[in-house]
């Protein structure tokens, strides 16, 4: 996430490529703050290194498909501003086809307010 500057990923299963859920930056701070609580400084590298995704990411996630009108997807945003702050695209097979973010709506209105 770091390298890549992203804060949201989809998680997929190995076996079916399926969306199963959502890893973000916001959910993971938070996790490693509670192992820091918990197991202090001494024991965080060691508990964050077997953690596994599951115990980490969002499951509960509203998803998107290809035809949902833009709408829809701004009124999640105000609806849900303490949500994910993204919603995945699927496919009829649940496949990831992208992300929408709050930050994409942000740069929309940009580009529309900047037009002649």
């Amino acid at each position: 996430m770091q390298s890549r500057n992203v804060r949201h990923l989809p998680v997929v299963s190995e076996s079916t490529g399926e969306f199963i859920g959502m890893l973000t930056h916001k959910k993971m701070i938070a996790t490693v703050l509670t192992m820091l609580n918990k197991y202090g400084q001494g024991a965080l590298d060691r508990k964050e290194r077997y953690t596994p995704i599951a115990e980490v990411m969002d499951t509960q996630v509203q998803k998107l498909g290809l035809d949902e009108p833009l709408t829809i997807v701004v009124q999640y945003f105000i609806d849900n501003k303490h949500a994910l702050g993204c919603l995945p695209v699927v496919d009829e097979q649940n496949q990831v086809l992208g992300i929408v973010t709050s930050s994409d709506f942000v740069k929309l209105c940009q580009r529309l307010l900047l037009q002649p």
